[in-house]
């Protein structure tokens, strides 16, 4: 049952304002600290009152004490104050009533400790010992009457609470006006983000303050939305113009295939259907290899050697074209990276090479300080210096001879770059020593 209230109570709280929840714990602190105050100050007026008497009694007594040591009687001239003469044992010497002091009193008396009486009103008395001019002990006593000592007390703690209530009543509005003014701004932005149109950013304040930090938080991340909605509406334009072409494609052959049923030409068909296919299904797959990538899933690395992997890729290279050949070290180079990820690099490299390359294309893994660097040239045109920067952008071709429309789609590189990217390496394309292209790749070593 608490628990269930609990937590009633917790969503009415959140379900308040800043503004009044701000308002109200600093409104509740205050008034707490008020009320201890005073509690701790009302208490304080006793003693007060007390201390002042104190001082006043003191200098009475030294007058006493001086005459009775001159045989003469004490006087108190202040009035409410009364100077007696006991002998030590309590008794008065004086003429006058017998002061009710207790045992306890007497020797605190003589002992020079004030003494307070807790009578209504209070009494209050100060004393010592002194000789008159027979040498006899005399106890001189100082007395006076506490008037209004409860009294100023209790008063004292009502006009405090009353206090208190009003400093927090103070408190509260003026916190209240504070938030208001100071949450202005923040309405004033909330306001212009409803209106922001597509593209455009948030005022900064002029304050160098908190607020203008989260504007400037505010225009980045709206900088990143943007960038991020405008490289996935070109992803998504490039996406679909690229499915477009083999999709289309097949269903031109499977039509023309129904309308001649010659079994040669669909022989034909088919053989450019199954070639199409292929195509689709590397785009597809390189699409969402990509969509993984962006959506942050990256495979859990583990030592791989590139040595290794590259001898693999160069096996599994196609027949039929140029002579793929391998130099790698005789001892392993273990980069931290997923083995598909390695693989795919390699295969990419290697089919972009065989492609564009005329006779040869040569793999080569090179150990360095800290870095495996993986090198593949081909003998091809090369890729011209102007695209070398856009070379591994999604969907970008070269659109000169070196494309020769050998069925790539433009995400082979751009593939590469990615995998290689979120493990920390570098991937880039410059002139090959055989004419063409080289591409290399940097990976971070492992350190066995």
């Amino acid at each position: 049952m608490r628990g269930a209230l609990g937590r009633v109570v917790g969503l009415l709280w959140l379900r308040r304002t800043l503004r009044f929840r701000i308002t109200m714990v600093a409104t509740a602190a205050t008034l707490a600290g008020l009320l201890v105050l005073a509690a701790q100050t009302s208490q304080l007026i006793g003693p007060l009152l007390v201390s002042s008497a104190d001082a006043q009694l003191e200098s009475i007594l030294d007058e006493a004490v001086d005459s009775v040591r001159e045989g003469a009687a004490p006087s108190a001239d202040a009035v409410g104050v009364r100077a007696r003469v006991l002998d030590t044992a309590g008794a008065p010497v004086d003429g006058q009533p017998r002061i009710p002091l207790t045992p306890e009193e007497l020797r605190s008396l003589k002992a020079g400790t004030p003494v307070l009486r807790s009578v209504d009103p209070p009494l209050r008395w100060v004393g010592t010992v002194t000789s008159d001019p027979a040498g006899r002990q005399r106890l001189v006593i100082v007395g006076t009457t506490l008037t209004g000592y409860f009294v100023a007390q209790d008063r004292a703690l009502n006009w405090l609470l009353v206090a208190a209530l009003i400093g927090s009543a103070v408190t509260g509005t003026a916190t209240w006006f504070a938030v208001l003014s100071s949450l202005r701004p923040v309405e004033r932005l909330r306001g212009a983000a409803t209106r922001l149109p597509p593209g455009h950013r948030l005022p900064l304040p002029s304050a160098h303050d908190e607020l203008r930090s989260l504007a400037a938080a505010l225009n980045g991340l709206l900088a990143r939305r943007d960038e991020a909605t405008e490289r996935l509406r070109r992803f998504t334009g490039d996406a679909a113009h690229e499915l477009r072409s083999p999709v289309t494609s097949i269903r031109v052959q499977a039509e023309v295939a129904v309308v001649n049923p010659d079994p040669d030409l669909a022989h034909e068909v088919l053989a450019d259907v199954v070639h199409e296919s292929e195509r689709l299904s590397a785009l597809v797959e390189g699409l969402l290899t990509l969509a993984r990538s962006d959506a942050g899933e990256i495979p859990a690395a583990q030592p791989v050697d590139v040595c290794a992997a590259a001898r693999a890729a160069v096996a599994r290279a196609a027949p039929g074209g140029p002579v793929v050949t391998a130099s790698t070290p005789t001892t392993a180079c273990w980069v931290s990276a997923a083995p598909a990820e390695v693989d795919l690099v390699l295969d990419n490299l290697l089919r972009n090479a065989v492609r564009h390359g005329r006779a040869m294309v040569a793999v080569s893994v090179l150990p360095r300080a800290g870095a495996v660097w993986l090198v593949v040239d081909d003998d091809g045109a090369g890729v011209p210096e102007e695209h070398r920067q856009r070379v591994f952008d999604r969907f970008y071709r070269v659109q000169d001879h070196r494309s020769r429309d050998s069925g790539g789609v433009g995400l082979g590189l751009a593939l590469v770059a990615e995998v290689v990217r979120r493990r920390g390496g570098t991937v880039s394309v410059a002139e090959s020593p055989e004419g063409g292209a080289r591409f290399q790749v940097r990976w971070r070593a492992m350190r066995t």
